[in-house]
């Protein structure tokens, strides 16, 4: 009833395995979802209310008035609106040059788009 072992052995070498069922690999789930819109606005909201939040702060903590003298004129403000306005005027002081600097990338940039199509010759030719 059992067989030499010389004769399993064979028999267990010339046996084939059954294929494998090909398996697909499954697609992971992204671990994040895409960004969206409304994401994006609800973040920019947040931080918003945020640096209102902390400019309301300033400004009740620095109330004591001070005299300003800005190009001959005179007045007396709060201690943080004078320094918000000071924040505000040295922020548009250097937009101003970043500005210009944009302006002539944009001409020259448009410069040479111009003188590329110009150069180009038609395409039937």
């Amino acid at each position: 009833m059992t067989q030499p072992t010389d004769q399993r052995r064979a028999s267990y070498l010339n046996h084939e395995v059954p294929p494998v069922a090909a398996v697909t690999p499954t697609v992971p789930l992204p671990s994040r979802l895409p960004r969206s819109r409304a994401g994006g606005l609800w973040t920019v909201l947040v931080a918003f209310a945020l640096v209102l939040l902390f400019l309301l702060i300033f400004i009740l903590q620095n109330g004591q008035r001070s005299d300003v003298y800005l190009l001959g004129a005179h007045g007396h403000l709060p201690m943080a609106v004078a320094l918000l306005l000071a924040t505000v005027f040295g922020v548009l002081l250097v937009a101003l040059p970043a500005t210009v600097r944009i302006l002539q990338l944009r001409l020259t940039a448009t410069r040479a788009r111009k003188s590329a199509n110009t150069t180009r010759e038609p395409a039937g030719s």
